[in-house]
């Protein structure tokens, strides 16, 4: 097994990938078994449309509209799945965090911390997860316009940490619905450090479904994610993250947004023959001067 990367060298290396750096994986763990199986079929696919993958999956769900929603193994079950996860498939690791005192945890396992949407102000939890040393993907919180998220970016710098990112995953304006603005992937930018678009996550429906018992649930559009994908991809992002199943319907969480396994390589393959040529990544020069 090669040695793992030191992650200032995967910082500079997501950074360096073309056309983009893919983030994927099942929303929550449901098992270890589940986890191995679903990191060895997104491995085996990225590595054959050629994208850099780092393996993402959450050990609690946390931020769930309702108490009966599925949570996860636990912070300590979880972590030793995903080191396993990592050991096996020599793949680098994404997984969030809520409170500050599992960063430190956290930050031994995971190449990246994830800090979730809901917390993306949460100043005490950024330098935390900046102290690590690990990368930094903050999530846009659905209630913020760019200029929070840029802000918050420099809270992790300020700590001491340049190795950040920022994750657009849709903006609420009303009830039970989300909106993507692809405008916000151009003025994200002036926060100076890679942006990724969370594909999934930008269609979901929050508290849009009934549960059995009362409870509610995220609800979401599916269907869509290749529009959301292919839009992200011509503007010329610098991630993907997306949630992969197996067979979506049976998800414990999210399952209304996450795209099905058996059709990960041709949605890839597509977005890659976008980004191929799109001059996204490259601002246009717009000359305002008089013909």
């Amino acid at each position: 097994m090669e040695p793992k990367l030191e992650p200032t060298l995967s910082f500079n290396l997501l950074k360096a990938a073309e056309p983009f750096f893919l983030l994927a994986g099942p929303s929550v763990i449901e098992s270890e078994e589940h986890a191995l199986l679903m990191a060895k079929h997104i491995n085996a696919i990225a590595s054959k449309v050629g994208l850099q993958l780092v393996f993402k999956s959450s050990f609690d769900k946390a931020n769930r509209t309702s108490s009966k929603s599925f949570r996860g193994p636990g912070m300590e079950e979880g972590l030793k799945i995903l080191e396993k996860v990592k050991m096996v498939y020599n793949l680098p690791i994404v997984t969030e965090v809520h409170e500050t005192s599992q960063c430190e945890r956290v930050g031994r396992i995971a190449d990246i911390i994830q800090i979730p949407a809901f917390h993306c102000c949460q100043t005490d939890l950024l330098v935390a997860a900046a102290k690590t040393g690990k990368i930094v993907n903050i999530k846009k919180g659905q209630f913020c316009d760019p200029s929070v998220i840029i802000n918050a970016a420099e809270k992790i710098k300020l700590a001491g940490n340049r190795k950040v990112m920022i994750c657009e995953q849709g903006t609420m304006f009303g009830y039970n619905d989300l909106i993507f603005d692809p405008r916000n992937l151009e003025w994200m930018r002036e926060a100076d450090c890679p942006v990724v678009v969370d594909v999934t996550h930008s269609l979901q429906q929050p508290s849009g479904k009934k549960l059995d018992g009362g409870g509610v649930a995220s609800a979401g559009l599916r269907e869509l994610i290749p529009c959301i994908a292919r839009t992200a991809v011509a503007v010329g992002v610098d991630g993907i993250s997306m949630e992969v199943h197996d067979y979506p319907q049976k998800a414990p969480v999210d399952g209304l947004t996450h795209w099905p396994l058996r059709h990960l390589e041709e949605l890839l393959e597509e977005l890659i023959a976008i980004a191929s040529v799109s001059k996204g990544k490259k601002r246009m020069k717009i000359d305002l001067t008089p013909f």
